[in-house]
């Protein structure tokens, strides 16, 4: 069974002659998905789904982490009718199975969530094969600003949802937390409370709210960057050390004193490590929180209407949270700023990054042009 490319009629366009013309959407071919460990389901159905809508064959690659989520959608695509070809899963190893699809000269667009290291390896395996397009949802080192007029006690809640969910392991993980000074020393006093009483244990246990690292490299990676950050002089508010002998489980990790050039501070660390800072302006605020190679999101807690559309229209970040955090949505599209790539999820831009845009062009009846 083949699969019939669907054709959208973008509009007809005023042309300046006596020409008729109109604009056609096509489904850009072969998409090659190569999604992260730290949501394979999430993100198998937010690159998959937007490719099936606009008509695209794929192929998907799942971290050699997290495999059997892919794997069991594949199955579960063939028996809802899906024709065979349309949708593929091959699993392995980035430098090997991506690569491929990276490089292979029948794959239209290739799509990646990771690192920016491996980002521009995407797009130089691109650029050297058939120029095909690229999307990329990469690092984050997303701000949190809280100001003076928070309510304290709902702000810390915010806080550490913002970096403790999915462990941290998330790429829009509020990891650098910016509290105004009116309120820093009472915010810091309730974060450490709130903190020890966070649950860390088997996710399985209704009790537990965050469970163990994905695996022993990214257990010790955390635990190197929080070593780094005492030796760069900030001060451990509160954690900062494995839970037990069994597993990947690390406390909530909380840092004061930090200065904007410490490694906590700038390097992704994807895990449950906060670096807090404090700030007097609006003005500094903006000035912090663009003080980094990532733009993937920011988060902005005021009671203040001209704050919030000040901030939230000055920070370089594709996603700014006011008064939530996490507050996705399917028609509200997400990606990156500067070195958190470029190319959205969710919403009509997802779809549209999968189609190519096509001009049609013909000379009116009796036309010179004819």
């Amino acid at each position: 069974m083949q699969v019939q490319l669907i054709k959208f009629m973008e509009k007809a366009l005023k042309m300046s002659r006596e020409l008729q013309g109109y604009t056609l959407r096509e489904p850009i071919g072969v998409a090659g998905h190569i999604i992260p460990w730290n949501f394979p389901s999430s993100m198998f159905f937010m690159m998959s789904a937007p490719a099936l809508a606009a008509g695209c064959t794929m192929i998907v690659k799942p971290a050699e982490q997290t495999p059997l989520s892919a794997l069991f959608y594949a199955d579960l695509a063939n028996k809802a009718g899906v024709p065979a070809g349309v949708l593929n899963v091959i699993t392995g190893y980035g430098p090997t199975a991506g690569a491929a699809i990276a490089s292979h000269m029948d794959v239209d667009k290739v799509c990646f969530t990771g690192s920016t290291e491996v980002g521009r390896k995407i797009m130089q395996a691109a650029a050297t094969s058939n120029l095909k397009q690229v999307s990329l949802e990469l690092g984050g080192k997303s701000p949190l600003l809280i100001f003076d007029d928070a309510d304290v006690d709902k702000a810390a809640d915010l806080a550490l949802l913002g970096i403790l969910y999915n462990k941290g392991e998330i790429c829009v993980a509020s990891s650098r937390v910016f509290v105004q000074e009116g309120i820093y020393d009472e915010f810091v006093k309730k974060l450490k409370e709130k903190a020890k009483d966070w649950v860390v244990g088997d996710p399985f246990d209704p009790r537990s709210r965050q469970g163990p690292q994905v695996d022993k490299q990214q257990f010790d990676k955390i635990l190197s960057y929080i070593e780094h950050g005492k030796r760069e002089g900030a001060t451990l508010l509160t954690g900062g050390k494995p839970i037990g002998k069994t597993g990947y489980f690390i406390e909530p990790t909380v840092f004061t004193d930090v200065k904007e050039d410490m490694m906590i501070a700038t390097d992704e660390i994807f895990g449950p490590v906060m670096s807090l800072m404090k700030f007097e302006t609006i003005e500094e605020a903006i000035k912090k929180a663009n003080n980094t190679k990532y733009g993937l999101a920011a988060g902005i807690v005021t009671k203040n209407l001209d704050v919030a559309n000040t901030v939230s229209r000055s920070i370089r970040a594709g996603t700014i949270w006011i008064n939530c955090y996490f507050g996705f949505d399917r028609d509200c599209s997400y990606g990156g700023y500067k070195m958190s790539g470029f190319g959205r999820h969710l919403g009509l831009e997802a779809l549209h990054k999968f189609l190519q845009v096509k001009s049609v062009v013909t000379p009116i009846y009796n036309s010179p042009w004819l």
